[in-house]
């Protein structure tokens, strides 16, 4: 795929999303943290869910964290994973306090440090927090990106280091939600809506059928 090409897509997309952004509820970078934790294998949907009830009564690592694993399950029970992500939280929030004075960090070691925090979990938290130009590779990335030719890899490693390389440079920061919510609503997994996709006739997707 050529640059204008890739230009050209970005282009499209902005257009058809005008304001890419998480769909995940938070305030501030804590309460973002905590929900791109508990998203790992879960819905945006179920994690807002659960989110609106614990935010309103514990939003800051010292609040969490006194409510301890028992406490903390009880808000996040409905999520899948919620025993693990529940040890983790409560590790991250103590680390949180007694070591970066409850506040969020803005790079990736001291993120990856905390427990329950992967790459892609940091990447979330550095674009959108932090606006850096980071791209957390998800399913939907990795289906668009291999479905379009944008960024053909075999693995979420390889496609994030390929669409850092290709993304024309005004896109890299919005470019992870405006590709996010083009698969999860348009180049969906089972039946992609080809004839409702902005970019179709840019597609490389050369076969239009179903994964």
């Amino acid at each position: 795929m050529n640059k204008e090409k890739r230009l050209q897509i970005f282009e499209r997309l902005s257009e058809a999303i005008p304001d890419p952004e998480t769909e995940l509820n938070y305030s501030s970078d804590f309460e973002l943290l905590i929900a791109v934790i508990l998203s790992a294998q879960a819905t945006d949907k179920g994690v807002n869910i659960a989110t609106n009830k614990l935010f309103p009564i514990a939003n800051t690592p010292k609040a969490i964290y006194a409510l301890g694993e028992k406490g903390l399950k009880s808000y996040i029970k409905t999520i899948g994973l919620f025993n693990t992500k529940a040890a983790n939280i409560i590790k991250t929030c103590k680390i949180l306090v007694e070591q970066h004075n409850s506040v969020v960090p803005d790079n990736r070691a001291d993120l990856e440090a905390l427990p329950g925090v992967g790459r892609k979990t940091a990447n979330v938290v550095l674009n959108t927090a932090f606006g850096q130009p980071t791209m957390a590779v998800d399913t939907h990335i990795f289906r668009v990106s291999n479905r379009t030719k944008l960024a053909v890899g075999k693995n979420v490693l390889e496609v994030e280091k390929k669409l850092l390389k290709v993304i024309p440079k005004q896109y890299l920061i919005p470019a992870h939600h405006l590709l996010i919510l083009h698969g999860r609503y348009t180049c969906v997994a089972r039946k992609p809506r080809c004839g409702a996709c902005c970019i179709y006739d840019l597609c490389e997707y050369k076969d239009k059928i179903t994964e």
